[in-house]
């Protein structure tokens, strides 16, 4: 993994998640060499929506965030402000595809109101206002041109226009679409007004995880990734890209996805 990634103080949104778990493993790993003392000066913040993980490590520090709810995601904003001074890396992990009681849509009568407005909160909107409350503690990071700070969201390559040639699954297709709109529109305010910040919707690939569990079937052999390669992708793409890559839409081997 990229040397320029230590030194850093990251924040997961969505550490108990299949990727966000493999992200939060990964980077604590990678800075926590008792002969590198690295861990004193990389700190890793991750969320946990119900129950805190027994991941534990001397520069991991464990928030209570539900993204639906604006109150607890400025709380968890609020604690790492008085915990250190800035962040470097923000990645929103968190999505909703399915629920216990309601699945994506194959047609419009399948459509209900209350699944739809919850793809929305929770693909769309909560990358909003996590930006909101975290833009502060980035605006205090150390970052120039070719090592911005950044924020990044897990999309999915189905909230491209471009690339539907399929149809269905309305309410997670329309939620990532307006994702990647929102972070579309944050990359130009930032542009203007927090300079050196690269924000950034990727693609994670079909990953094997409970979020595509139930639709693995139609996935092509070699093409169901692991939790910690795609990770391991994701960080490493990240670790390359630069502020004149903000407002990207790119897949896990950092190729350009199509709006």
């Amino acid at each position: 993994m990229n040397n320029e990634m230590n030194n850093k103080t990251y924040l997961i949104i969505g550490g108990t998640g299949g990727i966000g778990q493999a992200m939060v493993q990964q980077l604590v790993q990678q800075t926590t060499d008792s002969q590198s003392n690295q861990s004193h000066r990389t700190q890793v913040f991750a969320t946990y929506h119900r129950n805190e993980p027994n991941i534990e490590a001397e520069n991991l520090h464990w928030l209570p965030m539900d993204v639906s709810d604006e109150e607890s995601i400025k709380k968890a904003a609020d604690t790492i402000k008085q915990t250190v001074s800035h962040v470097d890396w923000v990645i929103n992990c968190v999505g909703l595809l399915h629920t216990e009681t309601a699945q994506p849509e194959k047609a419009l009568r399948q459509m209900e109101t209350e699944f739809f407005l919850q793809n929305m909160k929770i693909n769309a909107l909560a990358s909003l206002l996590i930006a909101k409350h975290i833009k502060p503690l980035l605006a205090k990071a150390n970052r120039s041109a070719n090592h911005p700070a950044v924020f990044a969201t897990v999309s999915a390559r189905v909230g491209s226009i471009t690339d539907n040639q399929l149809g269905g699954w309305y309410s997670y297709r329309m939620s990532k679409a307006a994702l990647n709109m929102g972070m579309k529109n944050l990359s130009i305010e930032w542009g203007r007004s927090l300079k050196d910040v690269c924000v950034v919707v990727m693609q994670p690939g079909t990953v094997n995880t409970q979020l595509s569990a139930p639709f693995q079937g139609n996935v092509a052999e070699g093409h169901l990734f692991s939790p910690a390669y795609s990770a391991e992708c994701l960080l490493e793409v990240l670790s390359g890209m630069t502020a004149t890559q903000s407002g990207s839409f790119v897949d896990w081997a950092g190729e350009s996805i199509p709006w």
